[in-house]
């Protein structure tokens, strides 16, 4: 059984549409492993299933939603072995009648992007694994250069339609909602309201900074999506002009004072700044909520001066103040829409502490899963988090395995190659 060849799957992709991309990598990575069979599934954007997604010339499968000639098939969570792979982040074997299948999460930088299966005719050896996870980092790269020119991954995981407001907001948010480097993890979430609330999160990774951001637009559908816009523009602008964190408070208040639709809309903002060979975070409150700062098995809001909103009282100047993070933290940045109503119920700081051997990824998704359950099923208000955890050692080497550092995944396997229970429960 041969590897898997760069170069043929690089000369896949090339020689492929946008749209056949994936079919094509998979199919060569499937012919140099002498596989039965070779499957995608993408990560649901809500976070609690894989979307298989399959190219069918000739008849259906069961079950799938379907545009054009392409298949979309919703597996939901249910603790087996392909949610395994992806929150372990680690490749798991499984004995399925005469074949084993291989399941091998596919990822970069940490964001958790689906999973790879390939069905082989016999037990892999501990070589054919990491070529199949190497396989899987490769088809992550695929994957984000080529969903830049097609809609079909974004359709994929669309399970329920979007709401033009949704459109709106969804444009707004990062194209990943993870990062890891050597000195942070980062992840993002965001679950929106019945009629969106305008919420937003954001960040960008500079050479020695940490640029971030979560924001909260006043009123709810598309005029809240619209401020929100104006709002989240006008940040990224003058970031991307390489303005200090004031003037990009700034540029987002002169934004919505200068561009905002009737009924003086405005927005509250927390920024941050992360110098990432100190520690320290910068950060401006546009009356906000605070942050919480998870320190020695402590949960505790960070006290900070009070600003403004962006959008009202032009003439008061922003202030900033500093966070000092020391190695192990984990600060919480959050909207209202997490402690409103029934979501108070969750009681965040006494229940933060436990979830600290978590990754990001999974903190965020499982507050998710928790706010809905309060406050839900269909939340009055967007509830949207941002989670950092700082290591520091800033530009020391990054210990990672296929696009993911197996040291800040959550519980993974013990071994390389495992059969895994099925449904051993939810996270």
């Amino acid at each position: 059984m041969s590897g898997v060849d760069l170069n043929d799957v690089l000369f896949a992709v090339e020689q492929a549409a946008p749209v056949d991309a994936v079919q094509a990598v998979t199919r060569s990575i499937g012919v140099n492993l002498d596989a039965s069979w070779v499957s995608f599934l993408v990560a649901d954007m809500s976070g609690r299933a894989l979307v298989r997604l399959v190219h069918v010339p000739i008849g259906d499968l069961p079950g799938g939603r379907r545009q054009d000639n392409d298949m979309a098939m919703v597996l939901p969570f249910d603790g087996g072995p392909q949610e395994q792979a992806l929150r372990a982040q680690h490749v798991l074997v499984e004995h399925v009648d005469d074949m084993f299948v291989v399941r091998a999460p596919v990822t970069q930088r940490g964001e958790a992007i689906g999973l790879l299966e390939i069905a082989l005719p016999a037990a892999p050896t501990d070589a054919i694994v990491q070529r199949v996870s190497r396989a899987a980092h490769t088809l992550a790269f695929v994957v984000i250069a080529n969903r830049r020119h097609t809609d079909l991954f974004e359709w994929g995981q669309r399970t329920v339609p979007f709401t033009l407001a949704a459109e709106i907001q969804r444009r707004l948010l990062p194209a990943s909602f993870t990062c890891e480097a050597d000195s942070f993890t980062l992840a993002g979430w965001l679950e929106p309201a019945a009629s969106i609330g305008g919420d937003t999160f954001d960040y960008s990774v500079a050479r020695d900074l940490l640029h971030l951001s979560i924001t909260d637009a006043v009123g709810h559908g598309v005029h809240s999506a619209l401020t929100a816009t104006l709002c989240v523009s006008g940040l990224r602008n003058a970031r991307r002009r390489g303005g200090t964190l004031l003037e990009q408070a700034q540029a987002a208040d002169e934004a919505l004072i200068a561009n905002a639709p009737a009924g003086s809309p405005f927005a509250t903002g927390l920024l941050g700044r992360l110098d990432l060979a100190t520690g320290i975070l910068t950060v401006v409150n546009a009356g906000h909520p605070t942050p919480l700062l998870v320190r020695d098995h402590t949960a505790q809001p960070v006290a900070l001066p009070a600003n403004r909103p962006f959008g009202i009282l032009r003439d008061k100047p922003y202030q900033t103040a500093e966070i000092e993070l020391q190695p192990g933290d984990r600060l919480v940045l959050l909207t209202d829409g997490m402690l409103e109503r029934s979501a108070a119920a969750l009681d965040l700081p006494a229940r933060l502490p436990h979830l600290s051997a978590l990754h990001p990824r999974e903190v965020v998704r499982l507050l998710g899963d928790l706010v809905l359950e309060a406050a839900g099923p269909v939340l009055p208000d967007d509830a949207c988090l941002l989670v950092l955890d700082w290591h520091a050692g800033h530009g020391d080497t990054r210990r990672t395995a296929a696009g993911a550092d197996p040291h800040r995944a959550s519980t993974p396997p013990a071994s390389p190659v495992e059969r895994p229970a099925q449904a051993t429960g939810t996270w």
